[in-house]
């Protein structure tokens, strides 16, 4: 059994932030930007802007973030990169989802960048040509309402189990709807097989209250006792229990799915590399988790070195290998079959 409360101290938020102070220039010392970065990226505005906003004040280099789709993303980059850089300012980083970079590393449109803090990084994390290393990641997790907790002998702590337990009440995301909920069933194929993993999904449909739009609310679902365990993002939850949601989190015992965000450089050539590299290794440091966390999101730091890694109780949980094998194609048949033979198969 695998169960951990998740207390994020004040004490680690204290050292983090005098760390911090010690690079931050406030009022008289400001001064303007020395230098502007552009950054493409799948993450939300809300989050980026805190990244943004963070490092120029540390470093008085402005990231300036271009949210995109993934396949626009993609498009966008491999047409950049025959574009002519004397007429059109091309971008510097790419900071997405592990998918969406191990696919311009394909396409040969990530250049390597090796340096002290992603050398630490796990190999699992990171391009094996060091093309992209990834930054932070979320696993899927059992957010579990505490009260009902209190009431059961048997903790169901793996999915199997879970599929199999009676009289308990379900919350999820919609597959169809968030990447963070399809790669879970995509990433439980790759260990399980399709037919164990269909069997799991099939268990636990009946017991699902409702198939949720949003990655939140099957987190407040739980934390409002409107279901009794749900399967939901861990940064979500942690949000939660932050505003004093009664809520633990179970991590799967036979393993869990994660959304692994990363960083890349693009162009080796541009006259701004070298803080671009900078920026980079900044998102593997305890400032950037400071800058996130202050602002409402938790995620699981791949430097093993950093204080965000070694304070957080959950850090070693089974993680399955990903799925980025599966085609466009492939997963789309997925879907196409959990939809029919589990969600509308009553």
């Amino acid at each position: 059994m695998r169960r951990y409360t998740i207390l994020f101290l004040t004490a680690f938020l204290f050292v983090i932030a005098v760390v911090a102070g010690t690079s931050y220039r406030v009022g008289a010392d400001e001064r303007i930007s020395e230098l502007e970065l552009t950054a493409y990226t799948t993450l939300p505005p809300e989050t980026v802007t805190i990244l943004s906003e963070a490092y120029e004040k540390e470093n008085h280099v402005r990231v300036n973030f271009v949210p995109l789709p993934a396949k626009d993303l993609i498009q966008k980059t491999a047409d950049d990169a025959v574009s002519d850089p004397t007429v059109v300012e091309t971008v510097d980083l790419i900071l997405a989802d592990s998918n969406v970079l191990t696919s311009l590393a394909t396409k040969q449109l990530l250049i390597p960048h090796a340096s002290e803090i992603n050398d630490a990084v796990k190999n699992n994390f990171k391009d094996k040509h060091d093309r992209w290393v990834g930054v932070w990641y979320d696993p899927i997790i059992f957010c579990t309402n505490k009260d009902y907790l209190a009431k059961i002998k048997e903790i169901p702590d793996t999915w199997t189990t879970l599929a199999n337990y009676k009289n308990v009440r379900i919350g999820i995301t919609d597959f169809l709807v968030a990447d963070a909920a399809s790669n879970l069933m995509f990433q439980m194929i790759s260990n399980f097989g399709d037919a164990q993993t269909y069997q799991i999904l099939r268990g636990l449909h009946p017991k699902v209250v409702q198939y949720t739009k949003f990655l939140s609310n099957p987190v407040r679902q739980a934390g409002m006792g409107e279901t009794d365990i749900s399967i939901a993002v861990e940064s979500e939850t942690l949000r939660y229990m932050q505003e004093g949601y009664p809520l633990k989190i179970i991590y799967p015992a036979d393993g869990t799915s994660y959304i692994l965000t990363g960083v890349g450089l693009t162009d080796k050539n541009s006259s701004k590399s070298i803080e671009a590299k900078k920026f980079t290794d900044w998102l593997l440091s305890d400032n950037a988790q400071l800058a996130l966390q202050s602002n409402g999101f938790y995620f699981i730091s791949t430097n093993p070195n950093s204080l965000a890694y070694k304070s957080f109780a959950g850090k070693n949980l089974v993680l399955f290998k990903d799925a980025s094998n599966f085609t466009d194609n492939q997963r789309h048949d997925f879907l196409e079959r959990w939809v029919k033979y589990v969600r509308f198969n009553d």
